[in-house]
């Protein structure tokens, strides 16, 4: 099972991410999607696990604050703002977070620590990021992509 896991949209679909997720079995956005439109457009290419970040107003109410699901036999917990996340995670694999714009992959405790950064609207100089990842016999590979920007 292939993943597309992208954060920090923040109302901008890039061709470079929409290509990726031609390719996704499963789409994981962590929070601040900021328009309905995108929610739509990633829904065409693969089903959906999606979260509500501190950005995503009125419109997103419907869109769940936290999520815990299983793939292939790997446990996620899904969070916007990795402060949010409950100290107990007893039977969690992975944790994918977003807000901070910075990707971070980490495995900690046994856990896989996973912030795919923003692909949306460069913000704060960061690179421009997010994260495919496989999933074969109950185990993730993940790999970090950079998208590079143009320079002004």
């Amino acid at each position: 099972m292939k993943l597309a896991i992208v954060s920090d949209t923040h109302g901008l679909l890039r061709p470079q991410v929409v290509e990726q997720l031609k390719n996704a079995d499963v789409i994981l956005h962590g929070g601040d999607i900021n328009k309905q439109t995108i929610v739509d457009q990633l829904r065409q290419y693969a089903p959906l696990y999606i979260v509500r970040g501190n950005n995503d107003k009125e419109w997103a109410e419907a869109i769940p604050h936290h999520l815990t699901f299983t793939l292939e036999g790997v446990n996620f917990f899904m969070v916007h703002n990795r402060k949010e996340i409950p100290e107990d995670l007893s039977g969690v694999d992975v944790v994918v977070f977003g807000h901070s714009h910075q990707a971070l992959l980490e495995e900690k405790d046994g856990i896989l620590w996973l912030n795919p950064g923003s692909c949306g609207p460069r913000r704060f100089h960061q690179e421009i990021s997010m994260m495919t990842a496989e999933i074969v016999d109950g185990k993730i590979q993940v790999e970090k992509i950079v998208i590079p920007h143009e320079v002004k």
